[in-house]
């Protein structure tokens, strides 16, 4: 079975049994493994197309060759991820891990809500417009511009830059407390009021925002003609189009321990049932925040496949691990 998918692998042609004799390691003759790829086709592990002597895997003789990859090739991935920001690790993973394999790389940035807020600034950009600044624990700037109907007090900016500091520094973005600090029984009703019409650059922040994917990979796996088949071209297609496809391609590999492979008709999708689907979740000891993964014709390379995205989501851990100060 493995000579087959092996030989499909390598050269994208139908093996047949005399390309199987002639190798080295094979003790049996042509008569004996052409009886023994008879019995694999009955199995529903071979295809035997009409053209070709030769056969090739079908989606259950890939998974057949998955489950017992014996052999699964140490990849040797350098991420470079110290001293980055969150984004520009998601970015670099994703270029590399298409890079390496050729394949379409695909992964998930972790949750704005897991964020906390590093640094808060509130400044005057003119009499009647002002501007808060909000830098998160991942490295993310967002920005909220407000307008009055009359000139700001220049004081009432300052301290309030100061307090929700202060205040607010170290906290999640999800966290429900974010909303009973910013409003203080303490404070005077002006300074409440004040703080009232700025909660929204925080509260709405965690609300809005939608997990990012960063994709890369796509143009390559088209230009060298990996995905050959018209079906195949329409399903992947189909998937870049849809970002809630894509999310909900690498749901399962958040609640997995290890590697997730989805080989053709196993994928739950419409869209991915004529490719296959190698993810893993990487994050905290504590919480899966994100998932990476390759994405590309059922004939692929799944022993490197494999060990990347396995290398690629240790290396992810380990980075957010030290983003979120926790290990």
């Amino acid at each position: 079975m493995s000579k087959v998918v092996e030989g499909y692998l390598e050269g994208g042609q139908p093996v047949g049994s005399k390309a199987i004799a002639a190798s080295p390691e094979i003790e049996f003759g042509a008569s004996t493994i052409r009886y023994e790829l008879a019995q694999l086709e009955e199995q529903g592990l071979l295809a035997h197309p009409h053209t070709s002597a030769g056969r090739v895997p079908t989606d259950a003789g890939y998974r057949y060759f998955v489950d017992r990859l014996v052999k699964r090739p140490e990849v040797s991935l350098e991420l470079s991820l110290i001293r980055r920001e969150v984004d520009e690790a998601m970015r670099v993973t994703s270029e590399t891990l298409s890079q390496v394999t050729n394949l379409l790389a695909i992964v998930s940035s972790p949750p704005i809500e897991t964020a906390t807020i590093r640094h808060v600034e509130v400044l005057l950009l003119q009499p009647q417009v002002l501007m808060v600044v909000i830098i998160t624990s991942t490295g993310g700037v967002t920005k909220r511009v407000f307008t009055y109907d009359a000139p700001v007090d220049p004081g009432l900016v300052n301290w309030a830059g100061e307090y929700l500091n202060e205040r607010l520094t170290g906290m999640g973005l999800g966290a429900r407390m974010l909303v009973s600090r910013l409003d203080d029984e303490s404070l005077g009703a002006t300074e409440r009021r004040f703080l009232s019409g700025l909660a929204p650059a925080f509260t709405d922040l965690a609300e809005t925002a939608e997990q990012t994917l960063y994709v890369e990979g796509a143009a390559r796996l088209l230009a060298e003609h990996r995905v050959q088949d018209v079906a195949q071209i329409n399903s992947l297609m189909g998937m870049l189009e849809q970002r809630v496809v894509l999310l909900q391609a690498l749901a399962a590999a958040l609640s997995e321990p290890d590697v997730v492979v989805r080989i053709g008709a196993e994928n739950e999708l419409p869209q991915l049932r004529s490719l296959a689907l190698v993810a893993a979740g990487y994050g905290l000891p504590s919480r899966r925040l994100g998932a990476v993964s390759l994405v590309g014709p059922v004939r692929m390379d799944y022993g490197t496949a494999i060990s990347t995205v396995r290398e690629a989501a240790r290396q992810l851990s380990r980075f957010v691990s030290d983003v979120y100060d926790e290990g």
